[in-house]
C-alpha cells in the first residue's frame, strides 16, 4: 500500500516595500512513498507593527534584523497619514 505524507516548508521569505513588510511564501508537499506528486503554495505577510510570536524562529530573526524602531516610526507615520 502506497504511503502518503504531507510536509510544510518555508521555501521563500522576502523583503518587501520601503515599509519591510516580510513575505513568507509556504509550500505543502504531498508525497507518495517519498516522491512529491503535489505541491501548493499559500502566502503572509508580516508588517513591522505584527505580533511576531507565531512566526518560525527564522521569521522571527528577518524581522527582529530588519524592523528597526526607525523602521517601525516610519510605517506607523505612514499608517496615521493614511488616517487623515
Amino acid at each position: 500500500m502506497a504511503t502518503l505524507t504531507e510536509e510544510t516548508v518555508e521555501d521563500k521569505i522576502e523583503i518587501v516595500s520601503e515599509h519591510k513588510f516580510i513575505q513568507v511564501r509556504t509550500a505543502t508537499v504531498i508525497k507518495r512513498d517519498g516522491v512529491e506528486i503535489s505541491r501548493g503554495y499559500s502566502r503572509h505577510v508580516v508588517a513591522p507593527d505584527a505580533d511576531i510570536t507565531g512566526e518560525s524562529t527564522e521569521v522571527q530573526a528577518i524581522c527582529n534584523a530588519v524592523h528597526t524602531d526607525a523602521v517601525k516610526a516610519a510605517y506607523a507615520a505612514h499608517l496615521a497619514a493614511q488616517e487623515i
